[in-house]
């Protein structure tokens, strides 16, 4: 009984850092694709001209 209250208490926890690493690792992702797209399209734009 004392090991299940130990695991129930610190499962939480750990999912919770789990999914917020997963979301701000996310985050960090995205912005630089944004910035990649944003160069391409800037480069695109220098061979228009």
């Amino acid at each position: 009984m004392k090991l299940e209250k130990i695991v129930e208490s610190t499962a939480r926890p750990l999912l919770i850092l789990l999914f917020l690493g997963t979301g701000l690792a996310g985050c960090n992702t995205m912005e630089g694709f944004g910035k990649d797209v944003e160069a391409a399209g800037e480069k695109i734009e220098e061979e228009a001209d």
